[in-house]
């Protein structure tokens, strides 16, 4: 484990290391670490032949390199014919040629002369910010340059002053290339764009990568189409590579269609940090690519340009690096490569491996019969051969163990240096089973670094701190360490870490968080969070791989399973919602004491039942009258109805007696 994380720090330092190998017949390699020292070796012997510390290495680091072109030759002058030139001239123009430009963090360049050894001159006053990279023009002294102000600039290196600047994009242009005849330029953010050199006007766009691109390059100098004529840049091909981005692309310039995508693309295993090919100069030639990655790993490819391509072209040999294993270990050490580039006969290879301060150049035949091959190589036994042969005139100064050394790049950081043991006795990182670990106050003690600057008021680590655990975390797979990021419950925190973490850590953190799902409930709600926040804020880098789906089969297979359960469980959760509630509320009913009814206080009152009947006997009494009354109505009403009826009809029901009495 502690030889795999070794392993994964040099490659991270080595990708963050600018080199270039200079283009005659590859005799020198330069490389700028982090510490921001140019350093030339030769190829034949891996010495140091030159080391450059620019005088603002510290805060103006370099960014870019390029080799002045072995053909190149300064424009011819203007005034009367021109004359032979003697063989001191010719000598002297060709150690002008062997020109490095070396592109810093503050906007300047520097011209830096490999064969007298220090700085011929200094560019200023075309960049305001970053120079992303630097191009030399094949025919003549001019030098171009491009640079997060979005600006691309042409300079005259005899009078170091710009010749000409104009906008090549609207965010950062990050890469430059000239074409085989030198009359176009390609220029690269996340578009990539042909510019016309002398008019300065985009010739044709293409679509580019998601990211930013972080190399181009012309992978022919003839159109495959010999039958039709040349006009030094249709139906050319030329290749592009993207930072977080693990396809390459070739692209055709075409006049007769307007295809904007690449025709065909190379996979490879991680981020591609430098890259080498042989030109095309054959229809029936294959281009040869040595790809070297983040991940320490060369990849090399052989094809045919003929076309539209479809699936992503797979490498036809990977080489890797490691030690044989030390002592009773036998477990090898990745060994990183830094960088490759192909020989003048093109059937074998340069590899530059181990670290940036001291690298080891070995020559290599190509053999891509077999897919994969390892190369077995004891860097400590070659590093202690070149040490005791090579004769250096730099003394190691006797430091004190109260001395402290600033480290460069990271401000405010200082380590106290210790004078290195004489005896040869090496010394196990392993653990007797009665010691107990170092705490990480106890650590940090001894990295003197004052602790109570690291701690936060609230006693918990702000974001970025997350982030850096995070990483480490993963890198060292410590369970420690994850436990206490990923158990976090904070939604803003978890959004900032996931949104600071660097991308090649996005697909080790989906892993480890699909692991975590498959255990227990409770940490499984915790991890959806952490999952929501990469889905959301990393799809874009997630959608660029090409092998996405195996990578994330298992979680995609978890979630379906328990989406398909989630129905179920619902219904389930359903009915058991409704039996406790039941369960609940004959309890509270159990639970209640019953009210007792029955008074406890009676009173009757005894004139209430005479009353009562007095009542009654009245109320009859008060009916029968009412009764004989109605019947009497009736009655009277008949009798005076019939003597009406028979005055009507004339006849009289008088009595004899009653006439006479009226007679």
């Amino acid at each position: 484990m502690a030889a795999a994380a070794c392993g994964g720090e040099e490659a991270a330092a080595a990708a963050r290391a600018v080199c270039a190998f200079s283009p005659r017949d590859r005799r020198f390699f330069a490389i700028s670490g982090s510490d921001g020292r140019l350093r030339v070796w030769e190829t034949t012997n891996s010495r140091l032949q030159q080391e450059y510390v620019p005088s603002a290495h510290l805060s103006a680091a370099c960014t870019c390199l390029a080799w002045a072109p072995p053909g190149g030759r300064p424009p011819p002058s203007k005034d009367g014919p021109q004359r032979k030139k003697r063989k001191s001239e010719v000598a002297e123009v060709d150690k002008q040629l062997d020109i490095l430009a070396i592109g810093t963090a503050v906007g300047s360049i520097l011209l830096y002369s490999t064969v007298k050894g220090e700085l011929q001159s200094k560019l200023d006053g075309g960049h305001d910010s970053r120079v992303n990279c630097v191009r030399w023009h094949q025919d003549n002294c001019c030098l171009y340059s491009c640079s997060e102000d979005k600006h691309i600039v042409e300079w005259n290196t005899q009078t170091c002053k710009v010749k000409c600047k104009w906008k090549g994009d609207n965010s950062s242009v990050t890469s430059l290339c000239i074409s085989p005849d030198g009359k176009m330029l390609l220029s690269a953010g996340r578009t990539i764009k042909l510019w016309d050199l002398e008019t300065k006007e985009v010739y044709k766009h293409f679509t580019g990568h998601a990211t930013s691109v972080s190399s181009l390059m012309f992978t022919t100098v003839k159109p495959m189409n010999e039958n039709k004529p040349f006009d030094g840049i249709t139906g050319l091909y030329f290749l592009s590579g993207a930072i977080h981005d693990r396809l390459l692309s070739i692209w055709q310039i075409r006049s007769d269609r307007k295809e904007k995508n690449a025709v065909m693309s190379f996979t490879v295993t991680d981020e591609p940090t430098f890259i080498d090919l042989t030109v095309s100069e054959v229809k029936e030639e294959p281009v040869k690519l040595a790809v070297v990655c983040r991940d320490g790993q060369l990849h090399l490819f052989e094809h045919i340009l003929n076309g539209y391509c479809k699936k992503p072209l797979t490498s036809n040999c990977t080489i890797q690096i490691a030690t044989p294993g030390n002592g009773g270990d036998s477990t090898p050490t990745p060994v990183p490569i830094l960088a490759a580039a192909f020989c003048a006969d093109k059937q074998s290879l340069l590899l530059v491996y181990g670290n940036t301060l001291q690298p080891i150049i070995e020559k290599v035949s190509l053999n891509t019969t077999e897919s994969h091959v390892c190369l077995i190589r004891d860097i400590q036994k070659v590093l202690s051969l070149k040490t005791d042969v090579a004769l250096t005139k730099v003394k190691t100064p006797v430091v004190n163990s109260d001395t402290k050394v600033l480290v460069p790049g990271i401000p405010g950081h200082s380590t106290a240096v210790k004078t290195p043991s004489s005896g040869k006795e090496k010394k196990k990182n392993k653990r007797k089973p009665g010691d107990t670990e170092e705490s990480i106050e106890e650590r940090l003690g001894a990295l003197d670094i004052d602790v109570s600057k690291v701690k936060t008021p609230g006693g918990l680590p702000q974001t970025d701190s997350f982030a850096v655990l995070l990483v480490q975390g993963l890198e060292s797979n410590d369970a420690e360490i994850l436990n206490r990021v990923l158990n976090t419950r904070k939604e803003n925190v978890i959004k900032n870490t996931v949104a600071r973490m660097p991308v090649h850590a996005v697909i080790p953190l989906l892993h480890e968080l699909t692991k975590r799902l498959q255990g227990n409930p409770y940490s499984a709600s915790l991890m959806v969070r952490w999952l929501k926040s990469v889905f959301t804020l990393h799809a874009s880098y997630l959608s660029t791989l090409p092998d996405l789906i195996p990578q994330l089969g298992m979680l995609y297979q978890l979630m379906e399973s328990r989406v398909k359960t989630l129905q179920k469980l619902s219904r389930l959760h359903g009915r058991l919602f409704i039996l406790v509630t039941q369960v609940a509320a004959s309890e509270t009913v159990r639970d209640v004491t019953e009210v007792n009814q029955t008074a406890k206080l009676v009173y009757e009152d005894e004139s209430s039942e005479e009353e009562g009947s007095d009542d009654e006997m009245i109320a009859d009494k008060d009916s029968d009258e009412n009764w004989d009354e109605d019947e009497e109505k009736e009655e009277q009403s008949d009798e005076q109805e019939m003597p009406v009826e028979k005055e009507i009809n004339g006849d009289s029901d008088l009595e004899p007696e009653n006439e006479s009495e009226e007679e």
